[in-house]
Formats: structure tokens, sequence, C-alpha cells
């Protein structure tokens, strides 16, 4: 896997630094018609940075300071080095892929609700391109990107850039030599591998809860449709924010649970975060 990294949270720091305005005109939507050149090339018909697509354009204050943060600890840098890494250790893996970080603003975005973001960056069309072989460039986008997820409900830690990417480039990985998942019981798979050799944390339970989750889980592994596996994945709590019913889980059960199972299957997991 040849990973390119290109840096992403200077562009976005220079949109953030045009004032956002006052509605309803937004002084002229100075920001916004910025943004839309920034990723756009509308002369030759195609999206430079896709990945952009996925911030949001006004964000407020909290965005600034959350960029600002991952600028003062060289955000960019530690993604580059983690993209590097993540490139010789996927040697084996075939295609091109353009890598970046973008801040997705779940806090205060509006319409960006967290568990609806979570499941389109695991699970979503990026997947269906997945597969034996690498996938092919569109025809808006001529490049294959993978995207290095920052959350603006989460505060800014070189461990958080480093998990971005690698889980990026290792679900890519996953992708390439199993296929795309299908059911709950695949996407558990998938996400407890990806997690483990990206050397994540969390999420997290204990013992009891671990055993309460896995047994809650049994009735519906085989399900493939996208509201049980969210409600599954992700717990009551999140799944509340979405209106789905609660099925007595703790919030992140079925990835807290994905996770502790890759870590007692025999995977390599990466050098320790410094």
């Amino acid at each position: 896997m040849n990973l390119d990294y290109v840096p992403l949270l200077r562009v976005m720091r220079e949109l953030h630094s045009i004032p956002r305005g006052q509605p309803p005109d937004f002084n002229g939507k100075r920001r916004f018609n910025q943004y839309l050149r920034t990723i756009f090339d509308y002369n030759r018909k195609v999206v430079k940075l896709p990945l952009l697509l996925a911030m949001n354009p006004m964000g407020k204050d909290h965005v600034t300071a959350l960029l600002d943060a991952y600028l003062a600890m060289d955000g960019d840098g530690i993604g580059a080095r983690a993209a590097a890494d993540a490139s010789a250790r996927l040697a084996d893996v075939p295609g091109d892929f353009k890598v970046g970080l973008v801040v997705v603003d779940d806090l205060m975005g509006g319409g960006s609700n967290r568990y609806d973001c979570e499941f389109f960056f695991r699970f979503g069309p990026n997947q269906l391109r997945g597969g034996s072989t690498p996938p092919k460039p569109s025809r808006w986008i001529k490049e294959f990107w993978l995207a290095g997820v920052l959350w603006s409900s989460e505060a800014a830690t070189k461990r958080t850039v480093r998990e971005a990417i690698l889980t990026a480039a290792h679900r890519q990985a996953y992708l390439h030599r199993h296929g795309p998942a299908r059911t709950l019981r695949d996407l558990l798979a998938q996400e407890g591998q990806v997690m483990a050799l990206s050397g994540c944390s969390g999420p997290t339970l204990d013992a009891e809860d671990i055993a309460y989750t896995r047994e809650a889980l049994i009735p519906y592994l085989d399900a493939e449709d996208m509201r049980t596996c969210m409600e599954c994945l992700f717990g009551d709590e999140p799944g509340r924010t979405l209106g789905f019913t609660p099925r007595g889980l703790s919030p992140w059960a079925g990835l807290a649970l994905a996770l502790h199972d890759a870590h007692l299957r025999p995977v390599t997991q990466p050098t320790g975060i410094k």
C-alpha cells in the first residue's frame, strides 16, 4: 500500500481565519465560497480535496481552537509519520492512496450526528469499493482517498492523530483481504482487527459488561440492516440520538467487544505510541 499523506490541518485553519459573519448572509458567505474554491477545481471539473467535504465549513470557535491545538503539536507531521509506518507495514496490499486528516464537527455541527457519521466512515461507500483489487478513481475524484477522522467533540492528542491514520489504512487492507462486511458478525470482526492492529486504546468495557454484551448480541450476529447493526455497535445512548431501540447496551458496546475479542487473537500489534 502506497500512502501519500496530504497535510490538511493548515488548509482547514486558513478557512477558519475568514470570519463566519452573522446570518442571514454571513457577510456574503466569504468563508463558504472560499471553502468551495478550496475543494473544487471548476476548470477541470474535479474534486481536489474530497476529504474536506466532511468538515463543517461554518464551524465555530471550538473547531478553530481544536485546529490550533493539532497544529501546535504538529498534527500533520504525526499523521505523515503514521502514514509512512502504515505503508511499510502494509507493503503487500496493492494500491496508491491519498490520505489526510479531517475534523468532523460532531459537537456543534448541526446535521453531523456522530454515530451516523461514524458508521459511514467505518462501513460506508468506501467499503463498497473495497474487495480483492484496488479501487478505481471516479469521474469526479481522480485519486482514491482514505480519511483520518478527528472529531470536534474529542481533545487533540498525538494518539488520536495516529489512530485516525492507522485505522484508515488497516481498514482498507482488511477490505482487500476479506472483502466488504455484510453482517453484524462481519462488522465486528473487521473493526476489532482494524482497531487492534492500529493500537487503539478503546472503547473498553469491564469483564462483566463484556460477557453481557456478548450474550446480548448473539441473536443479531447475522443481521444485515443498518439500524440493527448501529444499535448493537454503538449501544443505547448513541442510539437514542437517532431514535433507535434501546437494547440494554453500554455506549460503544459492540465495538468494545470487538476490540476485546481481537486482542485475544494472534494479531500483530504495532509498536507503542510515544
